[in-house]
């Protein structure tokens, strides 16, 4: 004797009610489920293959991009095409620039000679710029500093000279380390960031912030609000207002008329069993404004993310 066993069947319409009323329940509670592959992300073991991830209030233009140590992604939005990224290339300067001369977290490194090329360009009103004089010996981490902090174009180009002979010579090794880092989007073409040219996403970004956060000589120089300035020009600061806020450590700020604002970010958090390394990268705010509206829009964002990310991790977590 055979048995059959009949297969129950559902109807379309039972179907799609099941789906709304799911629907309508996760966006009732605020949560969305995220759907995240189980692979591991260069240090960040995704120790499930699905997070719960709470809304996030993400900029309503221009693109963003979040993510929590140990945990992994928490989403991007806007329209990952390339766009400009201003002095947010400084991170990518000062990556290649390690890599090339590996510097302990305090440690000065090499000395460096001023050449007159970067003593003319800190006079420059078209973009940031720190004040050095030709002829001067200034350690690495000193100049590194004068780069990240006020953010001294001519400074990032007196790196790339001093690290592989011209500017042109050291995009080739930007787009290298983009290369193999994942970064499939991204386009350097000056060390500065003041091209328009130099365009990336906020997701390749995201994989810059990841690996430039494990350079300690990186680390610490990004979460200075402050350094010296040369030549009695007093103390220059950041532009990250966010420093010190929030668990906020770092990272850079960008901000041109074609860019708007830019912001890469970290962050700690608590994640209910100690702090988590939050990185996040916000861009194309306001573009086509005023530089300073761009970087004011950016930062505005970047602080609504991370306060509600501060408020809401320890609820962001592997689902069981």
């Amino acid at each position: 004797m055979r048995l059959f066993l009949r297969r129950p069947r559902f109807s379309s319409r039972w179907s799609v009610s099941l789906i709304v009323t799911a629907v309508v329940v996760a966006v009732a509670a605020g949560v969305w489920w995220t759907v995240v592959p189980p692979r591991p992300v260069d240090g960040y073991a995704l120790a499930a293959p699905r997070l719960t991830v709470p809304h996030l209030p993400w900029p309503g233009e221009g693109q963003a991009s979040v993510e929590v140590e140990g945990l992994g992604p928490l989403g991007t939005s806007g329209t990952q095409e390339p766009v400009p990224i201003a002095s947010v290339t400084k991170v990518m300067t000062a990556y290649v620039v390690l890599k090339d001369h590996p510097l302990a977290e305090e440690e000065p490194g090499p000395e460096i000679t001023v050449d007159q090329r970067a003593e003319t360009e800190s006079y420059s009103r078209e973009e940031a710029s720190a004040p050095v004089r030709a002829g001067q010996r200034l350690s690495l981490r000193r100049l590194l500093e004068l780069m990240l902090v006020p953010s001294g174009g001519n400074v990032a180009r007196l790196l790339a000279r001093w690290d592989a002979g011209s500017e042109e010579a050291f995009v080739v090794k930007m787009n290298r380390a983009a290369a193999a880092l994942g970064m499939t989007r991204t386009t350097y073409t000056g060390a500065s960031g003041v091209e328009d040219s130099t365009t990336s996403t906020s997701a390749d970004q995201l994989a810059l912030a990841r690996a430039a956060m494990r350079e300690s000589a990186i680390r610490s120089v990004v979460a200075m609000r402050s350094v010296r300035g040369e030549g009695g020009s007093g103390t220059l600061t950041t532009t990250n207002t966010l420093l010190g806020r929030n668990g906020v450590i770092g990272l850079k700020t960008g901000a041109t008329t074609a860019a708007g604002g830019a912001l890469m970010w970290a962050a700690e958090a608590d994640g209910g069993a100690g702090k988590r390394l939050v990185l996040g990268v916000v861009l194309h705010q306001n573009p086509g404004g005023t530089p300073e509206a761009g970087l004011a829009t950016a930062l505005a964002v970047s602080e609504r993310l991370i306060t509600a990310i501060g408020e809401r991790l320890p609820g962001i977590a592997p689902a069981r």
